[in-house]
């Protein structure tokens, strides 16, 4: 085994040097990159595109949808029940979802995804059962679920949101209240 030769103090000082410099110059090259504004003025790309290669889409703002969550909330805890209501997007993101005191650790979820299912299809989830009776495979769609207590909100005819309620004691309760809660959506 070779041994290796100790380097002498002042190559050490100087190749500590060395490294330090190029660490310090490259710290204040990425510094300056990004703080320096160019030199070259920006122009941004803008087209006008037609009216053809725009889909325009209308949204339920969140005060709207918080608005039907309690009302719905509300129809259900003047009849004496305990749910989950949840109101999603057109797209089926939650907007708002609010559990009423003593509602079923179950509901919050099954809210959510009636509320998916009834915009998802722009029909009550009621109506959406029936159709398994032909199509069964339609409840093995993620996030979807074929129970009553899911109503679309429309506007301008298209979906705009879903309102899911989930832990009264039927299907017909839960979508009652969810009716409720679009209605407070009403003119």
């Amino acid at each position: 085994m070779k041994h290796l030769k100790k380097t002498s103090r002042r190559t050490r000082v100087l190749t500590g040097a060395a490294v330090a410099a190029a660490l310090a110059a490259g710290t204040f090259g990425a510094v300056s990159a990004t703080a320096a504004p160019s030199a070259a003025p920006q122009t941004a790309v803008t087209a006008d595109v037609a009216d053809r290669n725009v889909h325009r889409t209308t949204h339920l703002t969140a005060d709207a949808a918080t608005r039907a969550a309690q009302a719905a909330l509300k129809a259900a805890e003047q009849d004496g029940r305990r749910v989950t209501v949840a109101v999603v997007d057109r797209n089926g993101n939650t907007l708002v979802t609010l559990r009423g005191d003593g509602a079923g650790p179950q509901s919050y979820e099954s809210a959510e995804r009636k509320a998916f299912t009834a915009v998802s299809w722009n029909a009550p989830t009621s109506e959406l059962v029936k159709r398994l009776e032909t199509a069964p495979n339609l409840k093995d769609i993620p996030g979807t679920l074929f129970l009553g207590g899911g109503v679309p909100v429309t506007a301008q005819g298209g979906p705009v949101a879903g309102i899911g309620v989930a832990g009264a004691p039927s299907g017909d309760l839960d979508e009652k209240y969810a009716r409720a809660g679009a209605a407070a959506l009403g003119h």
